[in-house]
């Protein structure tokens, strides 16, 4: 089982969870194995987002490479994706990425690519994690000139971008749009790219200081950008994340377009074209209803996944799909890339509005969003996982489907994390959705505790 590795890396508070010995550690784990599977002294790439703590950690795992015997690339500030895409690109072994996506600026995390630009699989992640905890590698120590090296790769930016804008097959003349950069890993690529292929572009939250990043801003908080979009005379607001692997849209009236509804959005577009997979799109349990209700007037397929972007893509992988992604924002287009990538989403959803000439709230507005309310329920972890099991919590979430007549959802599941059980219940009616998710909270915690 493992401790370090989450869903999506390692993560916690820079230099006290996630400290500059523990990443040193990592490294020097990361190398040996990956050293393992080639054969050689493995060339690693590693990137940041714009946290202060980004200088500490980025140091640190150079060390554990050098000390290894690896020679580690330093790309600067890049996004997620882009070191997803340049490990392939240079023929890296790896690549890893010193970022916490979303999370506020004391958070810091690691996440490792494999030279294909995948999430590192299971075993090796759980490999890395018993080196660095028995203290086999303290006597592995390289001399001489078998010491790895360090290089600064300053063209990385650019790299990306010409990989970017060539997956597009118009240009963005006539566009105007806001970038909300989210103090992050995008702020100076994104507004860069999108002026290149002719839109006009005015950047919010593009100014980053080291702790600044997500901060009232980004993809998990749009109410900037909206103020700043509405009755402005921009086509779209764009608003992405610390690493900029998640995207989120402001349409021309001010409206949030979400994971779900741009997915919606490609697929049809997908489809059209004959470029979708057996017309399916795989997304989360946690879609809004209203994806479900779409692709099944429009025959598109929806396949569900736990949640989590790491489960979207092994469904992908595993059956050739081409189209995924989370209501969050992480979007998958896996004829172009390997991993969730802002940019590349922005610029297909925007291509799509130049050349059918549609405003984004007319290509939204094919998706109806269902209310949707999510609550916690606290009980005892022991007893997080059994009510499945419990005849009373069942019946009641059956009563509650049958009354909704199709036109609802619940959703129970346990945390993965904490000693919680998730309820997620969707509707028309938002007072009364809100309500029956209330009351099956208690009786959830009067059960189950």
């Amino acid at each position: 089982m493992k401790k370090l590795f989450g869903t999506d890396g390692i993560r916690g508070i820079a230099n006290m969870e996630l400290t500059g010995h523990l990443a040193f550690e990592i490294g020097r784990a990361a190398t040996y194995v990956i050293a393992e599977q080639t054969f050689h002294s493995p060339v690693i790439l590693i990137g940041k987002d714009t946290r202060i703590s980004g200088d500490l950690l980025e140091a640190a795992i150079t060390a554990g490479i050098c000390s290894m015997g690896g020679h580690a690339m330093c790309l600067g500030v890049i996004p997620t994706p882009g070191i997803a895409y340049l490990t392939q690109l240079y023929h890296a072994d790896a690549g890893i990425v010193i970022s916490a996506s979303h999370n506020s600026f004391e958070f810091n995390g690691i996440k490792i690519f494999n030279s294909k630009g995948y999430k590192l699989s299971d075993r090796l992640e759980e490999k890395i994690e018993e080196l660095v905890s028995n203290g086999t590698l303290d006597s592995v120590r390289p001399i001489g000139d078998k010491v790895g090296k360090k290089s600064d790769i300053t063209v990385s930016g650019q790299d990306y971008a010409s990989f970017l804008s060539g997956t597009v097959e118009t240009d963005f003349s006539g566009m105007r749009l806001v970038m909300d950069c989210a103090n992050g890993a995008a702020y100076k690529i994104g507004p860069e790219l999108f002026k290149r292929l002719g839109a006009s572009v005015d950047v919010i939250a593009g100014e980053p200081n080291g702790v600044n990043i997500n901060y009232h801003c980004g993809a998990t908080d749009l109410e900037s950008l909206i103020k700043v979009v509405k009755g402005n005379g921009y086509d779209m607001g764009i608003a992405f994340d610390g690493d900029a692997d998640r995207f989120m849209a402001v349409d021309e009236k001010g409206g949030v377009v979400d994971g779900d509804r741009v997915l919606a959005i490609l697929g049809l577009h997908m489809k059209e074209n004959h470029s979708l997979i057996d017309n399916t799109i795989v997304t989360t349990v946690m879609s809004n209803l209203g994806l479900f209700k779409m692709a099944e007037k429009h025959g598109l397929n929806i396949v569900k996944t736990k949640v989590g972007d790491r489960y979207v893509l092994d469904e992908m992988l595993n059956n050739g799909y081409v189209l995924g992604g989370e209501q969050s924002g992480h979007t998958i287009l896996l004829q172009h890339a390997t991993t969730g990538d802002g940019l590349l989403t922005s610029m297909h959803l925007l291509e799509i509005m130049k050349t059918t000439g549609k405003p984004l709230s007319e290509l939204a507005s094919v998706m109806q969003v269902y209310p949707q309310v999510l609550l916690n329920a606290k009980v005892s972890n022991e007893n997080k996982n059994r009510f499945m099991e419990d005849p009373v919590i069942q019946k009641m979430r059956s009563q509650l489907e049958e009354d909704f007549k199709g036109e609802g959802r619940v959703l129970i599941r346990a945390s993965g994390t904490e000693p919680l059980i998730r309820v997620m219940i969707e509707g028309q009616d938002k007072k009364y959705i809100t309500d029956r998710a209330m009351e099956l909270v208690k009786v959830i915690e009067g059960r189950l505790n």
